[in-house]
């Protein structure tokens, strides 16, 4: 018998703790991006520590979920068929690998109370975490835990906090929406047009009553980004008391960055006007990038490159600007 190892994955693989008295539910998510495989490491080491004894959860349940997206992850590449972590929804009629795997993790994130998720990024810059919006009852991101969702942000290690996800990607799809209107209607292109675009792991745990970060533990290749996750993990076992281990205190220095807009790639020849970094400041006026027809990119305001992509999909975000919160 002959088995086919490039057939698409079947399953999705879970390693579940329960401590022996109560306590909060933890889930820890690692390649949700499949060439981001820091936070699979560093689940992986201490899978086998917990096994050895070396680590107890005694408190609470934790399930780790090394790797989110098993098709991505088998092709060392971001996606599968699309970004898993945008437009996080089950799906009564699943059209693509990604909709197969969130009809799984969906109740995963449901059947938790708080969620630590694990990415790293293209280019260089330091470690930084993602937090969702103040306490509010509006209808975008309604939210009721901005103080624990602050205390595990900063617990996590990186001193850099970034808000502001949902309502930039907001803005970005009424762009997207419009420029469309004239073109034609391709399952990519309805994707990045849906309102629930920008809900991914984070977004959708805040949707159900519970809450979340996300954790960009250096680039892709750093080796020192597998013990950012380590350490993270750690911190939030801790934290949470599942573990007898106290966390570290909170960084002294601290510094709090508000996304404002989400600049997409329009064409193959866009190209940026130099090696972007991840917070390389920029000031108001200056040259980000140049159009394929020639038209200047430059900064709208004193403000921060985020995630910057030269490789970045035509039709998907290519970099973000982001200010300090006033």
């Amino acid at each position: 018998m002959t088995s086919n190892h490039s057939a698409n994955p079947t399953h999705l693989r879970s390693h579940i703790f329960h401590g022996l008295a109560p306590g909060p539910r933890l889930l820890v998510t690692g390649a949700v991006h499949g060439n981001e495989t820091c936070g699979t490491r560093a689940i992986t080491q201490l899978l086998e520590e917990i096994d050895k004894g070396q680590l107890s959860i005694e408190r609470g349940t934790v399930t780790f979920v090394p790797i989110t997206n098993p098709l991505a992850y088998q092709r060392k590449q971001r996606m599968g068929d699309r970004n898993l972590n945008r437009n996080m929804a089950p799906s009564a009629i699943p059209q693509d690998f990604e909709d197969r795997i969130a009809n799984v993790l969906c109740p995963l994130l449901d059947a938790h109370d708080v969620l630590l998720d694990l990415h790293s990024f293209h280019t260089g810059g330091a470690p930084f975490v993602m937090i969702g919006p103040q306490n509010n009852t509006g209808a975008l991101e309604p939210f009721s835990h901005a103080a624990e969702e602050m205390q595990l942000a900063l617990h996590t290690g990186p001193h850099r906090i970034v808000e502001g996800w949902l309502d930039t990607y907001a803005r970005g799809v009424q762009r997207r929406v419009a420029a469309a209107a004239n073109g034609g209607g391709t399952r990519a292109q309805s994707l990045v047009t849906d309102t629930n675009y920008g809900v991914g792991t984070t977004e959708y745990m805040r949707s159900r009553g519970g809450y979340g970060v996300t954790l960009e533990c250096g680039q892709h290749d750093d080796p020192q980004a597998v013990q950012v996750a380590r350490h993270a993990i750690l911190q939030t076992l801790g934290l949470l008391g599942l573990i007898a281990q106290k966390p570290s205190p909170e960084p002294m220095e601290r510094e709090i960055l508000r996304l404002v807009d989400v600049v997409d790639r329009e064409h193959a020849g866009d190209t940026f006007a130099r090696e972007w970094r991840s917070f390389d400041a920029v000031k108001a006026g200056e040259a980000i990038g140049t159009r394929d027809g020639g038209a200047a990119i430059d900064a709208p305001a004193d403000g921060f490159i985020v995630f910057p992509n030269p490789r970045g999909e035509v039709g998907q975000e290519w970099f973000y600007f982001a200010q300090r919160r006033v």
